[in-house]
Order: C-alpha cells, then structure tokens, then sequence
C-alpha cells in the first residue's frame, strides 16, 4: 500500500510555470493553497504558536511534533465507539470512566467530544491503518 506524503513549502513568491513543471514532473499533485495576508489589529491578541493536535506533543527538543501515547489512547477509544455508532454522550461517558480527561484535566462531556470530531477525522486514518488497531480487532 503506497504511502501519502505531504509537503509544505514557504515561498517568497508566486511560483513560476517551470516550477509547476518540475513539481509535476517528480510526481507531486495539488492538494491545496493556502493564502496568507497581514491584517491591523487593534487591541486584539496575536497568538504567535498554533496549538498542538490531541494526540500530539511538542518534542524534547523543541524542533517537532511526537505522538503523546495517552492521548493518542483516548483518541483510540473514541473512533472505536464513534465507530460503534455510540452516541457522543456515552463516549463521554466511556472516556471518563477510563481515566481520560481533555487537556484542561477536565472530564469529557458531550461538546468536549464533539469539538474533537474534526481531529478524530484528521488522525483516522493514521490510527485506523496502524498495527495497534489490528490487535484490537477494529480492523475494517
């Protein structure tokens, strides 16, 4: 089974039709753009870091993202009963009896799952392709 790679770039400027090209050539598709624009602000807080995905965590030595194994169990049980067609309230409820709590130590409610959704959409397939998966039987 191939393996899906992402790049991204920092360009100084719009790429040129010879950069499209050479891209193409070595097998690279589009798969989005992203545009950027400085605004004014005015009294507004500027946050200078994204925040790290569940399941993540900034490395020892600050230059990468690794996997925090807690979170990434939490995020485990979640797709398997969300895969179970279990309602979100009783994923809550299954996280808290676990132990797990959201990254505010907080017990996990109903919007506290929800809210998670787009990551659990976002790590699926990394999670639900993994060995891990197979041995607990959870394989499509």
């Amino acid at each position: 089974m191939a393996k899906l790679v992402r790049e991204r770039e920092v360009l100084a400027a719009p790429p040129g039709p010879e950069y499209w090209s050479s891209r193409l050539a070595a097998g690279w598709s589009l798969r989005a753009v992203e545009w950027v624009r400085e605004v004014e602000t005015e009294g507004e807080e500027v946050r200078a870091f994204a925040e790290v995905p569940f399941g993540l965590q900034v490395a020892g030595d600050c230059s990468h993202l690794e996997e925090n194994g807690t979170e990434k169990q939490a995020l485990i049980l979640m797709l398997d009963l969300i895969r179970q067609d279990e309602p979100l309230s009783r994923v809550a409820e299954a996280m808290n009896r676990r132990g797990f709590r959201t990254r505010q130590g907080r017990k996990w409610g109903i919007e506290s799952v929800f809210q998670m959704l787009p990551r659990l959409i976002e790590a699926g397939p990394g999670i639900l392709s993994s060995r891990e998966w197979e041995l607990r039987g959870l394989s499509r």
